[in-house]
């Protein structure tokens, strides 16, 4: 092809079509953030106090640093959506409604039920014993199919049985399976490079998307100035946010 694209196994429209759906995704953080929604969850000025001191940045730093974290757990669900929604055009994969992340269906009819995690390091014990004891009951009912977790940053690559803590007991079964997404990758396609070619073919795309106006570029936050307004002492002023109502917090003390 012309730019000499590079994922033999997703053709090239499908791809540009995901890669502008999860932009249009994290469009939605680079929207202007108010001081309204900056609170919505309200603030921890104890916490940006210690920042503040302890990073030896100024309170303004601080603000925007806030601000960052913020887009960048909306940003987290945006990646979610753009590993767990690739599968939709790869052959003998589909992305249910509800349930599982991905189903593969393999050329013996069986399945391979998936649940996806970004980083190895996701799930706290409660949540990944929550997820085995899915997978088991899944086995159970249907024994001749498997279950993965795959991860997308996992400690290594790797496809090997999950050994997991169930109400204290070491607990593991062969079609439960530890999966990192290079090897699923390879299970799904047959191609071992397969993920390594969608991390390089990923920034020529987002490139690309760019120049046609398809990434919007973001927008001036309003933070900082309606604080000072509430008060030119913007730690003040971002105290005032939790504790307007606390005793002693008086606006204008």
């Amino acid at each position: 092809m012309a730019d000499n694209y590079k994922i033999s196994f997703i053709a090239q429209n499908d791809f540009e079509k995901h890669v502008a759906k999860t932009i249009a995704n994290y469009n939605e953080t680079l929207k202007s953030i108010n001081l309204n929604k900056f609170n919505s969850n309200i603030v921890d000025p104890i916490k940006l106090t210690f920042d503040k001191a302890l990073f030896k940045k100024s309170i303004e730093e601080i603000i925007e640093l806030e601000i960052h974290r913020q887009r960048d757990k909306s940003n987290t669900n945006a990646i979610g959506y753009f590993h767990q929604y690739m599968f939709k055009y790869i052959a003998n994969c589909e992305v249910p409604s509800h349930g599982f992340d991905v189903i593969v269906t393999r050329k013996d009819s069986t399945k391979i039920y998936v649940e996806m995690k970004n980083k190895h390091n996701t799930m706290n014990s409660s949540s990944a014993q929550k997820t085995y004891i899915g997978m088991q009951n899944q086995i159970l009912n249907h024994p001749h199919d498997m279950c993965f977790l795959v991860e997308t940053i996992a400690k290594r690559s790797q496809n090997i049985v999950w050994r997991c803590s169930v109400n204290g007991l070491s607990v593991e079964h062969e079609k439960i399976r530890r999966v990192s997404m290079d090897k699923f990758y390879e299970l799904v396609t047959g191609i071992p490079d397969a993920f390594f070619q969608v991390c390089k073919q990923l920034p020529i795309t987002i490139d690309k998307l760019i120049k046609t106006d398809v990434v919007e570029t973001v927008k001036k936050d309003t933070v900082i100035e309606e604080l000072k307004s509430k008060n030119p002492d913007l730690l003040k002023a971002i105290y005032l946010l939790a504790f307007e109502t606390y005793n002693g917090f008086e606006v204008g003390k």
